[in-house]
């Protein structure tokens, strides 16, 4: 599998933030790679330089074995780019949106891939609505469709599903698997670890850093702990108790309390122990498989 992305010692700092700081990886041809991370983690700023638009201040970026800094126009060419405030013209309709970005890219007879897009993304019958008509997740679509005109080899994607809602959010992910299907490379930057899941691998970067890389099953393998699920009649009071015992890694997620452990089978039974102690109830408990969220909060704890 080749490599189309390729990233050495990135560094980018805005006055004494430093946004990206070390950051070295490599992205295989028709992969989706996931940059995932808290707001501020350095996601928006590290697809920004891949795409050209910043420069960095330390390292290299490549893209199809050339630097992105000395060969800026042939790259973009080969990009598409979707940004967190993508900006679409609210007074004109969908199509004449599509038919500008058409002529932005220079695309000629674009009419036959306007319509392929629109049937792809399920817009034909809102073709002449205009943008500003449109819902969030239709307008979502609108602009993947726009930066799809000039078929790129490589899709950047910055949060695209941030504010759509569930079915749009599906919708969206299901055009995204046709298009790997059929051998765009996907890099999208995502703050919801449930969207890294789907990617082939991901990134987990924290102020700046990337902490762990791999394919989602192995970040989550990586813990070596077993996770004991535990629900219980006062969640806050159980926290509270637990957390005091710096051997147990914890994460309380609505009415249960997720609780890392070296094994199961010795340390279970302290913690009900405690709990019951302190006159909590434990109406159920079971070992689960661990989250992604619980590797990544247990990662950053570990880093810091």
């Amino acid at each position: 599998m080749s490599i189309v992305i390729k990233i050495e010692n990135l560094h980018k700092s805005y006055g004494d933030i430093k946004a990206v700081n070390g950051i070295s990886m490599q992205v295989n041809n028709g992969e989706m790679f996931g940059l995932v991370g808290p707001d501020g983690a350095g996601k928006t700023t590290t697809m920004r330089m891949l795409c050209g638009l910043l420069s960095p201040d330390e390292g290299t970026a490549s893209l199809f074995g050339k630097d992105i800094a000395k060969n800026r126009k042939e790259t973009q060419n080969k990009i598409g780019y979707l940004s967190q405030r993508f900006s679409l013209y609210g007074d004109l309709s969908v199509d004449e949106n599509i038919e500008f970005f058409a002529d932005i890219h220079n695309v000629t007879n674009f009419e036959t891939r306007r319509d392929e897009l629109l049937r792809f993304t399920r817009l034909t019958p809102f073709r002449e609505r205009l943008a500003d008509k449109l819902s969030g997740g239709m307008k979502q679509k609108l602009a993947l469709a726009c930066s799809l005109i000039h078929k790129p080899e490589i899709l950047f994607l910055d949060e695209p599903t941030t504010g759509v809602d569930p079915v749009s959010r599906r919708d969206f992910w299901k055009i995204l698997s046709d298009l790997q299907k059929e051998g765009v490379t996907i890099i999208m930057t995502t703050p919801y670890l449930d969207e890294a899941e789907r990617c082939n691998r991901i990134a987990l970067i924290n102020k700046g850093k990337i902490i762990s890389l791999d394919t989602p099953q192995n970040i989550k393998a990586s813990i070596n702990k077993e996770v004991v699920e535990i629900i219980c009649d006062d969640i806050k009071n159980a926290y509270n108790t637990l957390k005091d015992n710096p051997e147990f890694d914890m994460q309380i997620y609505g009415n249960r309390i997720n609780v890392g452990v070296e094994n199961y089978s010795n340390d279970f039974p302290q913690i009900e122990s405690i709990l019951i102690k302190s006159g909590v109830k434990i109406l159920s408990h079971r070992v689960v498989t661990p989250s992604l969220e619980f590797v990544f909060i247990d990662l950053i704890k570990k880093a810091s």
